[in-house]
């Protein structure tokens, strides 16, 4: 196994050797410098060798080995699948597979998602009808497999996306019961954000003479964010220690790490009965509840995101001050990842860590091999982190009586508090509107239908000011059917640059399947009951199509129930935006 190391410059996607069609796809995306990884990862991988790759997450692996996968795609390859990309979660299968299916578009490249919590019809449907690229996760990739839904008998290219992951999630016996079912002259591309020991000598076993090329020794760094330790007070329950933390600490927002997933349902629950906004990012939530408790995260709208490592793969949150470790992690590189997602483009960043028992090893090792100075802090008091909590609870209920009529109230409440039983009543009333706050904050991502707040007031917003234009128009020389066209159209595109989401759907016809934009609405206009539809976006391959959140819904209820069209099924999903 030889090593090599990035180069020192930057390198412009322009000046790279790659096609016509792989410039037009990085052009799409919007990237003009190739990062570390995509500039050394390019050339190698297509020279057809083994590569085994470490660059942690967030340093564009995806683009790395999407691009000589998509260039090494021929196109009168017939209908069986040429590449496989594997993938530990469904959250990073969905994502990859979006971008991978922008860098192909102006090749024609169809790539196919595979993954488990999805409908087996729609899957089957469009194996059948043929892909160039597969993007999916180990379980249901075998399970196709064993069904001889899936043929990997022409397949070329094997991408291992997060390798570390999908050992340590038990996958590794899946991953090679797949791998044997590809030819052996294949080329296997290895990506992941820590390579321990036990991952390279696995790995090297489904590989030939691969090329290690190490990215992460400059990246693994914790510049520019302070690290923060609690000793936790072992006579209290853990999350009491980290509700203390969070009391003293007041962060804005912030991901909190646990190490197991019965962790994180523990902790989101428990945060939630004491009046603050969090919730659990997990395996049991569905495909679209987990994005939309993403999408209130990213708006600023969720407080405290609590995750595990391998739930949190593969999301980026940008401007994130705060990171928490409710635990510290079994391996010191996985620290550096977690803090990594603060303090990014050279902002600063704080990253709090509960500190208890074995975690001292952790903590050590990273002071020791890493230079991680932390800052140790002890807990107040207890009764000064009740005085923090009564005035945090005081100063939200106050901003919430500002919203409701109370005026009539007012001396009832203050004759109370001179009587005796003012404070057990008062605790009555706590504990009920705790519950009540926890009950409707766990059913969050069940109810609101993939529309926040802020988006439903924006999209009201834009609707009133198209009215309004609309009568002034009409009333001053009755405009034209094709300047309310237009009106429309420049709607959408603010929609766009304000980063609307949830209302954009992504659909499996383009131009090469003899679809035009009026073809496309017409196509999601049947799969949703003559639903009133925005702004097309045809690609070659797939279209993006505008519409309400609500019509989203039903769009993609449709798709799930099996829709077909040129003896091939149509998939319509939710499309992710870029960040």
């Amino acid at each position: 196994m030889t090593e090599s190391h990035p180069p020192p410059e930057r390198v412009r996607f322009a000046d790279m050797p790659l096609s016509k069609e792989a410039q037009a796809g990085v052009q799409a995306l919007g990237y003009e410098f190739a990062t570390p990884v995509q500039a050394e990862v390019y050339e190698r991988a297509m020279s057809g060798r083994d590569l085994m790759v470490q660059s942690k997450t967030g340093t564009g692996k995806t683009t790395a080995f999407g691009l000589p996968v998509i260039e090494r795609v021929r196109m009168d390859g017939g209908t069986d699948p040429q590449a496989l990309v594997l993938c530990p979660t469904r959250e990073l299968a969905v994502q990859v597979s979006e971008e991978l299916a922008e860098l192909g578009d102006p090749k024609g490249v169809r790539v196919l998602p595979i993954y488990g919590g999805a409908a087996m019809g729609p899957q089957l449907q469009s194996l059948k009808a043929g892909c160039d690229v597969i993007v999916g996760t180990p379980g249901r990739i075998l399970d196709h497999i064993r069904r001889r839904t899936l043929r990997l008998v022409h397949a070329h290219t094997a991408v291992l996306d997060e390798a570390d992951e999908m050992l340590s999630m038990g996958f590794w016996e899946d991953v090679t019961a797949i791998l044997d079912q590809i030819p052996t002259e294949r080329q296997t591309l290895l990506f992941s954000a820590t390579l321990p020991d036990q991952i390279r000598k696995t790995a090297k076993s489904a590989m030939r003479d691969p090329e290690l090329i190490d990215i992460s020794r400059d990246e693994l760094t914790v510049e520019g964010i302070l690290n923060i330790a609690y000793e936790a007070d072992d006579r209290l329950p853990k999350p009491r220690n980290l509700l203390y933390v969070l009391e003293i600490e007041k962060p804005e927002s912030a991901v909190i790490f646990c190490n197991t997933r019965d962790d994180t349902s523990i902790v989101a629950a428990f945060l939630r009965r004491q009046g603050l906004h969090a919730l659990a990012l997990s395996g049991e939530l569905g495909q679209r509840d987990r994005e939309r408790v993403m999408r209130r995260m990213k708006t600023g709208e969720l407080q405290y995101l609590v995750a595990t490592d391998i739930a949190a793969r593969g999301i980026d949150i940008s401007d994130l001050s705060h990171v928490v470790n409710y635990s510290l992690p079994d391996f010191t590189e996985v620290y550096l990842h977690r803090v990594g997602r603060t303090g990014r483009a050279g902002k600063s960043g704080t990253a709090i860590s509960l500190v208890s028992g074995r975690d001292q090893v952790t903590k050590t090792a990273l002071t020791r091999d890493f230079g991680v100075d932390f800052e140790d802090r002890e807990l107040p008091e207890f009764s000064e982190i009740v005085k923090r909590q009564a005035n945090r609870v005081a100063l939200e209920l106050q901003k919430a009586a500002r919203d409701t009529e109370v005026t009539s109230f007012l001396r009832l409440s203050q004759l109370m508090l001179e009587t005796e039983p003012a404070v057990e009543a008062l605790a009555f009333l706590l504990k009920q509107h705790f519950s009540l706050l926890e009950d409707a904050r766990a059913r969050e991502p069940l109810e609101l239908g993939g529309e926040s707040e802020a988006e439903a007031a924006r999209f009201a917003d834009d609707d009133r000011e198209e009215r309004r234009g609309r009568r002034k128009g009409d009333k001053r020389d009755k405009k034209s059917d094709r300047d309310r066209k237009e009106r429309k159209e420049r709607k959408s595109r603010r929609r766009d640059e304000e980063g609307a989401t949830g209302g954009r759907l992504f659909v499996n016809r383009g131009s090469n399947d003899g679809y035009d934009e009026d073809k496309v609405q017409d196509l999601v206009k049947e799969a949703t009951g003559g639903a009133d539809i925005g702004r097309v976006q045809l690609r070659r391959t797939h279209s993006f199509v505008e519409v309400s959140p609500e019509v989203a819904e039903k769009a993609v209820k449709a798709s799930a129930d099996g829709i077909e069209r040129e003896d091939k099924p149509v998939n319509i999903e939710i499309a992710r935006t870029r960040g």
